[in-house]
């Protein structure tokens, strides 16, 4: 079976389990199986109205980033991570972040 890591924002479907473990041959598959055990989990990988994972993830398959998508075949020794995207940060070119502004004021 292929090994699964949970991201976070989705253990509370997986039982607060980080790692799990799947059957099929393609990532597609292997989400089948996961939602069998784990109802919804499917739901919040893919994106239904287009068959493809949702855009804010990044699908990792054996170490290498994935193009595939679903299609991406899998072994039984295979790990798969989807990776949620990352956001945050400033845009100081913006304006975001202007240490300094007080001083100028004064």
């Amino acid at each position: 079976m292929a090994k699964v890591w949970i991201p976070s924002l989705l253990r509370s479907l997986t039982g607060g389990l980080a790692e799990v473990q799947a059957e099929g041959a393609t990532v597609r598959q292997v989400i089948e199986d996961l939602d069998r055990h784990y109802p919804g989990l499917a739901a919040r990988l893919i994106e239904a109205d287009h068959d493809r994972l949702k855009p804010n993830l990044t699908l990792v398959v054996d170490g290498v980033n994935s193009k595939q998508g679903l299609r991406h075949p899998v072994s039984e020794t295979s790990e798969i991570h989807f990776v949620p995207a990352m956001s945050g940060g400033s845009r100081a070119e913006e304006g975001g972040n202007r240490v300094g502004a007080a001083s100028q004021c004064a």
